[in-house]
C-alpha cells in the first residue's frame, strides 16, 4: 500500500512539473497534433494500405495488426474499469478526454502496438515509428489526461498485446 502511495506522488510531481509552467499551452498545441495522430483512425488506414501497396508482406501486417487490435482493445477497456483511476485533477488540461478513467492510456497502447507492429514487418524504420509512439506516450501527459503510469502501462500492454498477436 506504501509503494502505491509513493507512486501517486510521483505521478502528480511528474504532472505538475509538465502542466504547470508557463510554457504548457504552448506546449499543448504542439502535442494536440501528436495526440489526435493516435486517435486509432490512422492504424486501419496504414494497415489497408500496406496491404494494398506491399502484398503478402502487407497483408501479413494488416492480418496481424487486426488480431493486436482485436486482444488489444477488449483487455484496455476491461483495464480501465478494473483501475477505476481518476484523471489528473486539480491541474490544467488542454483536451478533454473520451472516458473517465486513467489507467492504462489508450492512446499510448495503441501506438505501441503499431510501433511493434511495424517494426517487426518494415525494421528499416525502426526508431520513427518508436519515437512516434513514445511521443504519444508524453502527449497524453502533457495534455493532462494521464499520469505517467498510465502511459508506461499503455506501452507494457500494446507490446504485451502485439507479442501475443505475432505468436499466433
Amino acid at each position: 500500500m506504501r509503494s502505491l502511495v509513493t507512486i501517486q506522488r510521483v505521478d502528480q510531481a511528474v504532472s505538475t512539473l509538465c502542466l504547470k509552467h508557463r510554457f504548457s499551452a504552448d506546449i499543448a498545441r504542439v502535442f494536440r497534433w501528436v495526440s489526435k495522430s493516435g486517435d486509432g483512425h490512422l492504424y486501419l488506414a496504414v494497415g489497408v494500405l500496406l496491404a494494398t501497396l506491399d502484398g503478402l508482406k502487407g497483408g501479413a501486417f494488416l492480418i496481424t495488426g487486426l488480431l493486436a487490435f482485436a486482444i488489444e482493445v477488449p483487455l484496455f477497456m476491461l483495464l480501465k474499469r478494473l483501475f477505476r483511476r481518476a484523471r489528473p485533477q486539480h491541474l490544467p488540461a488542454f483536451i478533454t478526454p473520451s472516458d473517465l478513467y486513467s489507467m492504462p492510456s489508450g492512446h499510448t497502447t495503441a501506438a505501441f502496438v503499431m510501433a511493434a507492429l511495424l517494426s517487426q514487418f518494415y525494421p528499416e524504420f525502426s526508431e520513427i515509428y518508436w519515437g512516434w509512439a513514445i511521443a504519444i506516450g508524453a502527449s497524453r501527459v502533457l495534455l493532462g489526461v494521464h499520469f505517467i503510469t498510465d502511459v508506461i502501462a499503455g506501452a507494457l500492454l500494446g507490446l504485451a498485446c502485439a507479442e501475443l498477436a505475432l505468436l499466433a
